[in-house]
């Protein structure tokens, strides 16, 4: 593979499969979405190895380091091999959005919920929304 000197932020981000289309991450990277040490990149920032970026897609947040450049899309398992993934591990009871709660349900014919019911729905719920 020929050595690649310059490489787009945005090519780059599409060729590890951050992102499924590359001008989906050309939009990111216009939304501001894409950020480099707390400021927005434009798409045709320079990727250089050793730099982190933090990358958002919709709730989910990716801090990764680039450890060597990819021209080209390839295959999951070996983009793997061509950044680190720095995001911290979160609590997996914390839910990033209403989405991601689990679902409760009622046994059917059960009618809806009395008051009291509903005080006990709220208190199981407390805290998954913050």
């Amino acid at each position: 593979m020929a050595e690649i000197e310059k490489l787009r932020i945005d090519k780059y981000l599409w060729a590890i499969r951050a992102f499924k289309t590359r001008s989906i991450s050309t939009e990111a990277c216009k939304a501001g979405r894409i950020k480099m040490a707390g400021n927005n990149l434009k798409p045709s920032h320079v990727v250089k190895i050793g730099e982190e970026y933090t990358v958002q897609k919709g709730p989910d947040k990716k801090i990764i380091r680039v450890t060597a450049l990819l021209e080209r899309r390839v295959d999951a398992k070996t983009a793997v091999r061509f950044y680190q993934d720095l995001t911290p591990v979160e609590d997996t009871l914390a839910y990033k959005s209403m989405f991601h709660t689990p679902n409760l349900s009622r046994d059917r014919g059960a009618g809806r919920p009395t008051k009291k019911d509903r005080r006990e729905i709220d208190d199981l719920q407390e805290g998954w929304f913050e």
